[in-house]
């Protein structure tokens, strides 16, 4: 190797590693703020089946309306290595589609044989409001991988009709990535067609070429009766695809879907963030503008397919790959009795690298036939020209379209709170935010009360929640209950946790300390850890019967001369003659009220080791009201 090459070599590379870099720093930033604290629904269900299930049971779920056993084989693995960490789920999202945002700029400047333009693609992958669930939940993590391996057939299926031989390695790739993105997600067995319409282009003659998808198919199916009982896969929500599907609404939706690859939010707000009518105007000219670049850029793609005839067959064979695996997958999306916008993430990440592609058809040199020498070089000069030219118009129309584009998914990204799963997460992180988050393992074997249940948590959730924090998963005495309000509890003791809801901000509250003083404050000479000084003032709130428990503990040797004087809000009740150690006594005040306790004690503890207030310790007194 020379010189020259191996520093050809080093200013690739280094060129690479800015590309990694500058597109994995962009994941963090675009990303910042999405957290996941704490796990719900579909995600903490996974997260359960990961502690109860053997990995067998849990990479083959066998029976269930889903197998998509190599998702649950890269879930497993993150699970292993996440364990109670929960907070890592959304870094390692955003690190996976880093990585994919980086395949994306490669397949784009493969595609464009531009640099520029394929970082712009896998800008363009990272800054879609698409992104949200691939991000923001542990599932994120399937879709993720099926975007990426469904990348991967179309990235293959190119390459395999572009070879000049055989391609057969592209061929059996493609029918690989096949095979794992149908147990990624079952979506994507609608991309068989696209696999035959690269081997009819190809004009492949092996019987052995037209029958690998097919058995790759019919190896697929075989698995899903197997392990499902049935072949057509299920639909979200619970649904079943065969019991729901509807012409009609299935072209409806795809009709969406073309929509959203344009910019324009054709769904509701609570799938899409804001929808088109909700979107304020400037977005909407914003979107028009972008369009109207795409325009031209089709325009001037159009005029190069009309003028190269001897690239056009090329060309248009290419372009149809794109268009035909851009409408499988919306096909594929537009079966069920909803469209999601994560869906479309796929579809539109593909037609950004048709833009990619677009741009290197625009620029590229054409072939010269072998004519006299001095016509060729004028020629050759003429179009180097041309292309020097088209390549700065097309380029300066992507980055227009980037620039456009930026505010408008921005804006987008901004209304993620209006998506139907977005007020749960964030109710989620916001319980562990003001349990584990403040309490650590001392969280564990409490009791929590929660004031209200408009969040209407699942007895599921309330079992499972805290488990996820604990390296045991167990949670060992953790309860949750739900009350209707604090005289539905007694006075706080200190394995207890009081928490309000807060649906103003999707969030909880603790407020044990504020619900501690009000059923018992020590006004003075009380302390929280039961100590209490030779005279002392305690306002407790009585419950439904009315009666104040207390337990009294001195922890010295007694003369019997020891008497405790208490009064009732200002009336005295009883001169408690402490002749035991420990001793319980019972007053009767009125219900559901304060009640104020004066104690006039005539001792104290002589080898007390502090001293808090003006007056010594006393004697050690625990309240409790039912």
């Amino acid at each position: 190797m020379t010189e020259k090459h191996f520093m050809d070599g080093i200013g690739k590379w280094k060129d690479e590693i800015i590309a990694a870099g500058l597109l994995i720093a962009f994941a963090f930033f675009i990303n910042r703020g999405i957290e996941i604290k704490g796990l719900y629904m579909d995600d903490l269900y996974l997260w359960s089946c990961y502690g109860e299930q053997t990995f067998g049971q849990f990479i083959f779920p066998m029976g269930s309306t889903r197998f998509r056993f190599l998702y649950y084989l890269a879930a497993w693995l993150e699970l292993a290595v996440i364990g109670n960490h929960i907070g890592w789920f959304v870094p390692l999202n955003i690190i996976l589609n880093g990585c994919i945002a980086y395949s994306v700029y490669r397949f784009g400047k493969r595609l464009s044989r531009s640099y520029l333009m394929g970082l712009g693609c896998g800008f363009l992958y990272l800054l879609s409001r698409m992104s949200y669930y691939q991000i923001s939940q542990v599932y994120g993590l399937m879709e993720s991988l099926a975007l990426w391996a469904a990348l991967g057939i179309l990235y293959c299926l190119l390459r395999y009709v572009d070879e000049k031989g055989e391609g057969k390695k592209y061929l059996i790739r493609s029918c690989v990535l096949y095979f794992a993105v149908c147990f990624i997600h079952e979506r994507y067995l609608a991309l068989l067609p696209l696999i035959y319409l690269a081997i009819l282009y190809k004009k492949g003659k092996k019987k052995a070429f037209w029958f690998l998808p097919a058995g790759v198919f019919a190896v697929v199916m075989a698995i899903r009766v197997l392990t499902t009982g049935g072949v057509a896969p299920a639909g979200t929500g619970g649904t079943n695809v065969a019991e729901t599907f509807s012409v009609m609404t299935s072209i409806r939706y795809a009709i969406d879907q073309v929509l959203y690859i344009f910019g324009i939010n054709a769904g509701p707000g609570h799938l899409s963030g804001a929808s088109w009518t909700e979107s304020p105007s400037w977005i909407h000219v914003q979107i028009i503008a972008a369009d109207l670049v795409l325009l031209v850029l089709v325009i001037l793609a159009v005029i190069r397919v009309i003028r190269d005839k001897e690239g056009r067959l090329k060309y248009l064979r290419d372009i149809s790959l794109f268009v035909v695996f851009i409408a499988l997958c919306i096909g594929a999306s537009s079966v069920t009795i909803r469209v999601e916008t994560r869906w479309i993430y796929v579809s539109m990440t593909a037609a950004y690298l048709l833009a990619a592609y677009l741009y290197g058809m625009i620029t590229a040199k054409p072939e010269h036939g072998k004519v006299v020498d001095i016509k060729r070089e004028v020629r050759k000069a003429a179009d180097k020209k041309a292309g020097r030219q088209s390549a700065v118009l097309c380029g300066g129309l992507f980055l227009v379209y980037i620039i456009i584009m930026f505010p408008v998914e921005n804006y987008y990204r901004g209304q993620y709170p209006n998506l139907y799963f977005w007020a749960d997460q964030q109710r989620y992180n916001s319980l562990a935010e003001e349990t584990y988050e403040k309490y650590r393992d001392e969280i564990f074997g409490r009791k929590i009360y929660i004031i209200g249940n408009s969040y209407q948590m699942s007895d599921f959730t309330a079992r499972t929640f805290f488990k996820e924090f604990d390296r045991d998963r167990k949670a060992e005495g953790t309860e949750v209950h739900f009350i209707d309000s604090i005289h539905d509890i007694g006075l706080i003791t200190n394995n207890m946790l009081v928490l309000k809801e807060d649906p103003a901000h999707n969030a909880f509250q603790d407020v044990t300390d504020f619900v501690r003083n009000l059923k018992c404050e020590a006004v003075y000479g009380y302390y929280r850890d039961g100590w209490m000084d030779e005279s002392a003032e305690v306002r407790v709130m009585t419950g439904t019967s009315g009666v104040i428990k207390l337990e009294i503990y001195y922890p010295g040797e007694l003369t019997g001369s020891e008497i405790s004087k208490i009064s009732l809000n200002g009336e005295p009740v009883r001169d408690l003659v402490i002749n035991q150690n420990t001793m319980k006594l019972e007053i009767e005040a009125e219900p559901n009220q304060i009640a104020c306790l004066r104690f006039d004690n005539n001792f104290y503890l002589k080898d007390a080791g502090e001293q808090r207030g003006e007056k010594r310790f006393s004697m050690i007194v625990n309240f409790a009201a039912d």
